[in-house]
């Protein structure tokens, strides 16, 4: 009976107050200073939206760090499925966007260097690196490609990143380059086109939009 109530009650709350209904001061958290529970917009936002902060963990700023040694006890399955790591054995992100950028065309290549470059015009630069180092792995023309589109020599990109085969690893490949965190100023390549100003190409007249 205790446990039909612990899943019906909440429930409830979610339905009648929205996902947020533990921001609501008598359904608060208690002890807990900062909770940051990864919710964002919806019904009974009493915090502000907690305006433009980070709300996605891992992140490139090393915020919100998740603490393993705060987990739940993991129970007798006959296994230690809680704590599974798939990056274990599913870290290959890099053979199918290979793939599929090897039977494009080079005009479509094209367009997905420039696009990509677009964008991402207002990220930081070590995202940038990030994408760029991503997109070499699939591809080392993907790389260089989308680099020439950024206007970032390839040589300054960090390709040695540690492999995204456990969530430790995928945390230090986020956060290798704190330096970096730089804002850039979004520009269109080539066009010199600031893309959050005025003059900026709606998607529907893009002439590099297939």
């Amino acid at each position: 009976m205790l446990q039909g109530r612990l899943f019906s009650y909440g429930d409830a709350q979610r339905y009648r107050l929205g996902v947020n209904h533990f921001q609501i001061p008598v359904n608060s958290p208690r002890g807990v200073k900062n909770p940051h529970p990864f919710h964002r917009d919806g019904q009974m936002r009493v915090d502000g939206n907690l305006g433009s902060e980070i709300h996605i963990e891992p992140n490139s700023y090393g915020n919100w760090t998740e603490h393993p040694q705060h987990d739940n006890p993991v129970e007798k399955t006959g296994g230690d499925v809680y704590r599974y790591d798939f990056r274990a054995d599913d870290h290959d992100y890099y053979t199918q966007p290979g793939l599929l950028f090897r039977a494009m065309t080079q005009e479509q290549q094209q367009v997905l260097f420039d696009n990509t470059a677009r964008n991402m015009g207002d990220s930081t630069l070590q995202i940038k690196h990030r994408h760029i180092a991503n997109c070499y792995q699939a591809d080392p023309a993907y790389g260089q490609g989308v680099a020439k589109a950024m206007g970032i020599d390839l040589v300054d990109v960090d390709l040695n990143l540690p492999k995204r085969d456990s969530r430790e690893n995928n945390h230090k490949a986020n956060n290798a380059h704190p330096e970096l965190n730089q804002p850039t100023k979004p520009v269109d390549p080539g066009r010199e086109i600031d893309t959050n100003g005025p003059d900026y190409i709606a998607p529907e007249s893009d002439p590099w939009l297939l």
